[in-house]
């Protein structure tokens, strides 16, 4: 239940009290009563779901590279001195990750290992002193994941409630 339902049941038994109108039975009968569900605009959960699509099909495309090992991303791993027997299993774990990402269940849990990965992938492109785009990529595909999975999960939305300046 969240915490603004159950401050307006709250509100509603102290008045029940104060009024002196309610019964034992009607306070309970309160308490138990499921909180309203907010909804989600059919927009917001559009939006959400093109950018985790998006997401999903970047770090696909990603492990993929690195489980198939093609000429450019050989050459990519030379240049940042990143040993090439590490890519396979870095492109399962990847892999993996999205995974749990692209699934509703663990949606939260793959976003969680995914900014892990992403954060790891900019320090190694920060400390190699590649170009600025290359090292702020990594930030920005996080960004795309959280922005994606916040816009379509209310609880997310619940947990950290980004509020407008006026309201």
């Amino acid at each position: 239940m969240s915490t603004a339902s159950m401050n307006a049941q709250s509100t509603l038994l102290e008045s029940a009290k104060g009024a002196g109108e309610s019964s034992q039975a009607d306070r309970e009968a309160l308490l138990a009563a499921p909180a309203r569900k907010q909804t989600v605009s059919k927009g917001r959960i559009v939006t959400g779901r093109v950018l985790s699509t998006l997401a999903v099909l970047f770090l696909l495309f990603d492990a993929y590279g690195k489980i198939a090992q093609p000429r450019a991303v050989l050459e990519a791993s030379a240049r940042i001195a990143f040993p090439v027997h590490l890519l396979f299993g870095i492109g399962i774990l990847l892999l993996a990750c999205t995974a749990l990402y692209a699934i509703l269940r663990t949606a939260v849990l793959g976003a969680v290992l995914l900014t892990g990965y992403l954060g790891g992938a900019g320090e190694v492109q920060l400390t190699v002193g590649s170009p600025t785009f290359e090292t702020i990529f990594p930030v920005l595909s996080g960004i795309l994941v959280w922005a994606g999975i916040f816009l379509r999960e209310q609880r997310l939305f619940q947990l950290l409630p980004l509020r407008c300046m006026g309201r």
